[in-house]
């Protein structure tokens, strides 16, 4: 009788290494033809190594399908390579999962994974830190971009790490858990509600736009600045905040913005307008 073939399992050690290695390098070397391919390639080598380390022809074939066009965001996207050492161990073992479903669920989950990924990590957290921490550099505290950095490295890792193990232990299954349940939806939407008072927090601390103009009527004199702050305080500077957010969303250069924005505050200061 023949031996049972042993049963290939990575370690804990091994999937450490392949975790930090896809948030180390898996953006090394972006180029228009795989964009991330040879990173995710290069994320996968431990695990291929270990798996198929004994069979030349498999290992070629596993490094040549990771090597393909991929894209993702870094950090929300560290579920996929969790997942697919989770069917490369199958099909080591079993061989019952094809090459091309691996393949395909690559493709399928990079776009998706790559919108929650840039609208939560780019969009809110990235930007309420930032915030934080620019804020607190133009007060003189030093620890503004330290903080920043500091912050932002365990939002990154904690989230990456967390997703790409539950991608590792549910498989194929992880992502349908992931989205199940409108979990994505519900953390996207109050990260969205924590961003927006951030931002409306800055706006009305550092824009210190006001107007001078006041007039009299009879014995009455009316401050102009005093009557938009009983109606909205800081209306001025959201109005100008405003008006600058539209046209840059019209497309406007940043450069050419700030070339009217500094044009228009010399006509207007010079009128007497605002301050």
């Amino acid at each position: 009788m023949t031996e049972a073939k042993e049963k290939k399992t990575l370690t804990q050690k091994e999937l450490n290494k392949t975790w930090w290695d896809w948030i180390c390098w898996g953006q090394i070397c972006y180029n228009w033809e795989r964009l991330m391919g040879l990173g995710f390639c290069h994320t996968m080598t431990t695990a291929i190594q270990k798996l198929y380390g004994d069979n030349e022809a498999e290992k070629r074939a596993a490094l040549t399908r990771h090597m393909e066009y991929y894209n993702t965001e870094n950090t929300w996207g560290a579920i996929v390579p969790g997942i697919v050492c989770s069917l490369e161990e199958e099909r080591a073992n079993s061989g019952d999962v094809d090459a091309d479903a691996i393949r395909n669920l690559k493709t399928a989950l990079m776009g998706p994974l790559a919108g929650i990924g840039d609208t939560v990590t780019q969009s809110l957290v990235k930007v309420i830190l930032l915030g934080v921490g620019i804020d607190m550099a133009k007060n003189g505290n030093p620890l503004g971009p330290i903080l920043f950095v500091v912050l932002f490295s365990v939002y990154a890792i904690g989230v990456s790490r967390f997703l790409f193990f539950r991608g590792y232990k549910l498989g194929k299954e992880s992502v349908v858990k992931l989205l199940s349940g409108g979990m994505v939806k519900r953390v996207t939407e109050s990260l969205g509600v924590v961003g927006m008072a951030v931002l409306g927090a800055l706006v009305a601390k550092n824009i210190g736009v006001v107007t001078p103009l006041d007039f009299h009527i009879g014995e009455m004199e009316i401050v102009m600045q005093d009557l938009l702050d009983s109606i909205i305080p800081k209306l001025i500077p959201l109005v100008i905040f405003l008006i600058v957010y539209r046209q840059l969303k019209k497309g406007k250069k940043p450069t050419t913005v700030m070339v009217y924005m500094m044009i228009a505050s010399v006509i207007l200061s010079l009128l007497g307008i605002l301050a």
